[in-house]
């Protein structure tokens, strides 16, 4: 009679433990699930300030690309303006190879200036959503293949 009082009282005792540990789970579970979706939103804003970053950087590079191609552009017009004044076959020949030469020279280093101020802007976005520790589902870095490439 002894034992069963005594198995009794232990499976009632393990009941009661087991129910506080359930109770203090279920608790914790609900402060854990609270404080994870705020740590899930502080990770996303996070990205969203290195993705608005880096598309102010590139749209600064796209815009300074931009204008050193036009300038290019113009550079050349009066070059070629310049040498169709000329008289004499050899000066005119001279002067379009020069211009010509010129031009590929400034629209290249425009590209490098481009191609240089993307890839730094994007090392920089990388670096800066790492940092924020977000999932890849809220970012977008696997769309920069879709970047334009310049010239």
């Amino acid at each position: 009679m002894i034992k069963k009082i005594i198995g009794v009282s232990g499976l009632v005792l393990s009941l009661l433990v087991a129910g506080s540990a359930l109770a203090a789970t279920g608790t914790t579970t609900t402060t854990t699930s609270a404080s994870t979706a705020a740590s899930v939103a502080a990770k996303i804003t996070c990205v969203g300030s290195a993705v608005n970053a880096r598309e102010a950087s590139i749209d600064a590079a796209v815009t300074t690309h931009g204008q050193a191609v036009q300038s290019a552009y113009t550079a050349r017009a009066t070059a070629l303006q310049a040498a169709y004044a000329n008289t004499t076959g050899a000066s005119v020949r001279a002067a379009v190879k020069t211009a010509w030469s010129t031009f590929r020279s400034s629209v290249k280093s425009a590209k490098d200036a481009w191609v240089k101020s993307r890839t730094a802007a994007w090392s920089t976005f990388r670096t800066a959503a790492k940092a924020c520790k977000g999932t890849a589902d809220v970012s977008d870095s696997t769309n920069a293949s879709a970047e334009v490439s310049g010239q």
